[in-house]
């Protein structure tokens, strides 16, 4: 029947049902998104049970990459990780297998992660050195010392260990801290062990919360870092059977800090104090450091055939411990300037620069990728 003087009401009502349905769709998939997590958005949520990889498939180790949220969020969110302290095991000592300058080269790598990702701290770099040595003896990771701290540091991003990719490098700490660093590093590699994170192969601080916290175990908290391990057979006393190699080679990227690693590489090791026209190793000085009102510059004829790492320990020794100094290098000495006053022509050509500011807390090397191509775009200059 109708009403009086209208239509039938029952399209109307057929309308509102396939509106209802929709609506009851919408909400649903928006819950499994928020469960889930939003990747691309500013929520991140964790799954409340990691599942255990397949025992015959050896996990892909995940890159450090970081949700959006911020440093309250993923303080709270990380707290709600339950720590899970069944199956919990102590790791096995570790005695590296090789010796001379290998074990040096394997030292120096491991001591670089711990004083740079745990700063001059004893226990917090007993704690990378233990993750740095479970994710050697582990198959889903390289079967050295320095392959396992240096992996992913030729990509712009998907690097292991932030420090190695971020251009945490340039920045040099005390003789001190680091021979304290290689010492530890020293006992890790003669038996020394860190019993309170167990097998853990991931760590991060509590203020971040990286994507693959949600697939692996919170086993263990030392002050502000939280360690994880793969749930199932791949976080077993099993999985950690790998041999690891005696034989590490030198990296390019710990050359500026590693005698060892730059002899290796057929870097110089030293260079001679800044005088005009003065061979200083990889590169030659012409113009020497002129002060004004404390802030020192530096103009410099580079080498072109040195490795462009090589620049970076020019800088740094030429620097000293100067609380500012600007390093301006360039392959072309045609198109060298003698001060600031240089032409766009002159700042496009320069090769290399360094900028270090204590009190502003800046430090900064930068190279003209036109001419060294960097895996890191941040380490370009602008143009």
């Amino acid at each position: 029947m109708r009403p009086e003087g209208g239509e039938s009401t029952l399209p109307l009502r057929r309308d509102w049902t396939g509106w209802l349905f929709v609506l009851i769709a919408v909400v649903a998939i928006g819950a499994v998104l928020y469960a889930n997590g939003e990747k691309n958005g500013a929520r991140y949520m964790a799954r409340p049970h990691p599942v255990a990889p397949p025992a015959d498939v050896v996990p892909e180790a995940p890159p450090m990459v970081l949700a959006p949220v911020t440093e309250s969020d993923a303080r709270a969110q990380n707290a709600k990780i339950a720590l899970v302290t069944k199956g919990f095991v102590a790791p096995r000592p570790f005695v590296y297998a090789g010796g001379g300058d290998a074990k040096a080269r394997a030292r120096d790598c491991l001591a670089a992660a711990m004083l740079y990702e745990a700063g001059d701290d004893a226990k917090g770099q007993q704690a990378v050195g233990q993750v740095v040595i479970n994710r050697a003896r582990h198959p889903a990771f390289p079967k050295s010392i320095c392959g396992v701290v240096f992996q992913g540091s030729e990509r712009v991003t998907g690097c292991q260990f932030t420090f190695t990719c971020d251009g945490a490098l340039n920045r040099r700490y005390s003789d001190a801290a680091w021979q304290r660093a290689r010492n530890n590093a020293d006992l890790m590699l003669s038996g020394g062990t860190y019993p309170a994170i167990g097998l853990a192969t991931h760590y991060h601080t509590d203020w971040v919360r990286p994507y693959w916290s949600d697939s692996l175990e919170k086993i263990a908290i030392v002050d502000t870092h939280l360690f994880f391990r793969w749930p199932g057979y791949w976080g077993t006393p099993g999985a950690f059977r790998g041999a690891v190699s005696g034989d590490d080679g030198p990296i390019a990227k710990l050359a500026a800090l590693s005698p060892l690693h730059a002899i290796a590489l057929g870097l110089p090791t030293e260079i001679a104090p800044v005088d005009a026209n003065a061979a200083v190793g990889e590169a030659r000085v012409v113009v020497g450091a002129g002060e004004t009102a404390g802030r020192d510059t530096i103009y410099t004829q580079l080498d072109r055939k040195a490795a462009p790492e090589s620049f970076v320990t020019t800088a740094l020794r030429l620097c000293g411990d100067k609380p500012y100094c600007k390093f301006m290098g360039w392959t072309n000495p045609t198109l060298k300037p003698d001060s600031d006053a240089m032409s766009d022509t002159q700042r496009a050509a320069m090769s290399f620069s360094y900028l270090r500011d204590d009190k502003a807390g800046f430090e900064k090397a930068l190279w003209n990728c036109s001419e060294y191509k960097r895996d890191d775009v941040r380490q370009c200059m602008k143009r």
